[in-house]
C-alpha cells in the first residue's frame, strides 16, 4: 500500500496481496477527529507505489498498475476531491524510496531497462509536469531510507554498520548497533529524525544539535514492542 500525510489526514492508498487483487481503494484518517473514512478511489488499481505531497496535492507514483501503464502516476487535488492519471516512460515500476527536495519529487527506482544501471533516480519538475533522470551523484549518494530536514537530504547508510549521512557532505555519525533493528524507516519531526525499526524500536537524532562528524550517535531511544512489526512507512502529520 501507499501512505502519505496531507494536512491533518493520513491517506492509505491502493495495495495488493502479493501480485494479486490489485485495488484502487483509498482511505483517509483524520487525526483531528480520530476517524477513518473512505476517500476518492485512485484512477487505476495500483500497488508497490510511493506517495509524496507537493504544492498541497497528493502524488501516488509508480509501482504496478492494473489495466494500464506501470510508468505512471496519479495526482489528488483535495479541492476537487478527484484523482488525475498521468503517464511518463521515465517512471520505474520497482520503487525503493522517494523524497521532496527543493520543490521537486525525487524517486529512487530499481531495474532500469539498461541492465548496467541497477538503481536510478528520477526527478519530477512541477513547472513542466515531466520526469527526468537525476544525475549520477544523486544516485550514488542515496543508498538507503532517506528524509529531508531543512532542505538537507539525510540518508541511512547500512553498508558498514548503520550510519546517518548527509548528501553532498561527510558522514554525520554512526548509530549504536544496539539501538537500531533493520530494516528501518525514517521520518522527520522538526529537526529530529526518528529511525524506526522492527518491533517499532526507535532512535531519535536531533540533527540541529550534532556534534563532531564520525562520532557514534546514541541519541535517545524509545523502547519497541514485543511483536513482529515490520515497518514499511512512517509519516508525520500535524493537527
Amino acid at each position: 500500500m501507499g501512505f502519505e500525510a496531507l494536512g491533518s489526514k493520513l491517506f492509505l492508498l491502493g495495495g495488493c496481496s502479493g501480485f494479486l487483487d490489485f485495488t484502487d481503494e483509498a482511505y483517509s484518517y483524520d487525526a483531528s477527529s480520530n476517524c477513518w473514512a473512505v476517500a476518492a478511489s485512485l484512477s487505476n488499481a495500483r500497488c508497490y507505489l510511493t506517495c509524496e505531497v507537493l504544492d498541497e496535492k497528493l502524488y501516488a507514483i509508480g509501482g504496478l498498475v492494473s489495466n494500464s501503464s506501470n510508468h505512471s502516476w496519479d495526482t489528488f487535488d483535495p479541492l476537487t476531491n478527484c484523482w488525475t492519471f498521468h503517464i511518463d516512460p521515465n517512471i520505474g515500476s520497482d520503487i525503493k524510496d522517494s523524497v521532496v527536495l527543493d520543490g521537486k519529487i525525487y524517486v529512487r527506482c530499481a531495474r532500469h531497462p539498461d541492465v548496467t544501471r541497477r538503481v536510478f533516480v528520477v526527478v519530477y519538475e512541477p513547472s513542466s509536469g515531466t520526469w527526468q533522470y537525476a544525475d549520477a551523484d544523486m544516485v550514488s549518494g542515496w543508498t538507503g531510507p532517506a528524509v529531508v530536514v531543512d532542505g538537507t537530504l539525510y540518508v541511512l547508510d547500512k553498508s558498514l554498520g548503520t550510519s546517518l549521512m548527509m548528501w553532498h557532505k561527510d558522514q554525520v555519525g554512526k548509530l549504536s548497533p544496539w539501538l537500531t533493528r533493520p530494516s528501518c524507516q525514517l521520518v522527520a519531526v522538526g529537526k529530529s529524525i526518528f529511525i524506526v525499526g522492527i518491533n517499532l524500536s526507535t532512535v531519535v537524532v536531533d540533527v540541529g544539535d550534532l556534534g563532531n562528524e564520525g562520532q557514534v550517535m546514541m541519541g535517545s531511544s524509545i523502547p519497541g514492542l514485543l511483536s513482529d512489526f515490520n515497518v514499511i512507512s512512517c509519516k508525520c502529520l500535524s493537527i
